[in-house]
């Protein structure tokens, strides 16, 4: 399961998926190969979540952006009348 397939995941099924491999690792018992795949796998689910708090930092980031922009302009306009 890679490329477009992780591209559908939400945050959340992959963050979870994540947390499935990462525990089946942790457990141990699987075979050098076993392990190996769960590995790749967990860094492409990691990348996937990376791509998705990336995506929700840019996004706060310029509502922070726009709100501080308009921040001057709403003060100007209240001293100007005042």
């Amino acid at each position: 399961m890679t490329g477009k397939v992780d591209e559908a995941l939400s945050y959340e099924q992959a963050r979870d998926e994540l947390i499935e491999v990462v525990r089946r690792l942790e457990a141990g018992g699987t075979t050098l190969e076993e392990s190996l795949a769960l590995w790749e796998r967990g860094e492409e689910l990691a990348k996937v979540c990376r791509r998705w708090l990336e995506g929700a930092r840019a996004r706060l980031d310029a509502a922070l952006a726009e709100e501080a922009e308009a921040e001057p302009s709403a003060d100007g306009a209240a001293e100007g009348s005042a």
